[in-house]
């Protein structure tokens, strides 16, 4: 399917507002139970939980569910929907002897997409409920929904994308709410700066021109990259490591003073990684599947009051 969901076990719920004041939305990747997982943050201005208890040297390993938001700092609260969620299942961490005795281990960052609506509509406890009560295997919905129903990426409408790869009987795969500073296609030709995705697209008469007088907002692209591998938490965290390298193949500039810029990583343990060179071959793949994820998003992306998609922009481009 070309997805994260493609990751046996992994799954994913939108849930979003669009209209009447509202742009925005939140994306949850439900993990399998043992999933280890890993941070990489590289902006300079993260929005973020739980991200300290991902360090290799601390206590928890294992992850249940990564919540994606806009919202700003706002945004955060929905993972407590899905920490309730969570926990009404008795997934997470256990503290006590009952079976509902446990902490539900949900990372989260967040994307700044305030400007999209009226203010004080902002995802909340709610929103990350109803996205894992949508969360499924299968095809993943991209474009403006979930965490990108309000996203922009450079001078154009952002959105959530997704991409994966086999490195033999391992699946890599990942998803990204792209909402950068940069600008994800070459405002020359209208070619995105992700290789293997299309481009050498007429540029429209005066865009560049257009775009040298929009104003900035503040941003972030957010993000999971998981796999089927079995990987230690440290090997998990290069992982999210390498996806930020596909960031910056995908988006010009990245990780600026601006852009919170976070990849959370998942290992959900089912094949063994046979030796160093294999391991590589995981790292690779982690940077050319986000690289693709982040151009899905923008490609699949649609206008949302007067911030134009790539698709009307570059009309001529039909998929």
């Amino acid at each position: 399917m070309n997805a994260i969901t493609d990751v046996p076990g992994v799954l994913v719920g939108h849930h979003h507002r669009v209209g009447d004041g509202w742009a925005t939305g939140t994306t949850v990747v439900l993990l399998p139970e043992g999933t280890v997982g890993g941070v990489d943050a590289r902006g300079g201005a993260p929005g973020t939980r739980e991200t300290d208890l991902l360090a290799p040297e601390n206590l928890v390993s294992r992850v249940d569910a990564v919540c994606l938001s806009g919202g700003s700092a706002y945004g955060l609260a929905a993972a407590d929907g899905v920490m309730r969620w969570l926990g009404e299942r008795g997934r997470g961490f256990r503290v006590g002897p009952a079976t509902h005795e446990v902490v539900p281990i949900v990372p989260a960052a967040v994307l700044f997409d305030l400007p999209r609506g009226a203010w004080g509509n902002r995802p909340d406890a709610d929103f990350g409920y109803a996205a894992c009560a949508a969360a499924a295997a299968g095809p993943v919905e991209q474009g403006s929904v979930g965490a990108g129903a309000g996203a922009r990426v450079g001078s154009l409408k952002g959105g959530i994308g997704t991409a994966s790869a086999e490195v033999g009987e391992i699946t890599v795969g990942a998803v990204a709410a792209v909402n950068a500073r940069g600008e994800v296609v070459d405002l020359s030709t209208g070619g995105f700066h992700a290789p293997g995705e299309p481009g050498e697209f007429p540029e429209p008469p005066g865009w560049a021109a257009q775009v040298s007088a929009l104003p900035t907002d503040l941003n972030t692209t957010i993000g999971v990259v998981a796999t089927d591998a079995r990987l230690t938490k440290a090997e998990c965290r290069r992982l999210a490591m390498s996806a930020q390298d596909g960031l910056a193949r995908a988006i010009r500039p990245s990780h600026t003073l601006f852009d919170g810029d976070t990849v959370f990583s998942a290992a959900t343990g089912t094949h063994a990684v046979a030796g160093p060179a294999a391991l590589n071959a995981l790292y690779i793949a982690a940077a050319a599947v986000f690289a693709r994820a982040v151009a899905h998003g923008a490609l699949a992306a649609t206008t949302v009051g007067d911030l134009r998609s790539y698709r009307d922009v570059w009309a001529s481009h039909g998929s």
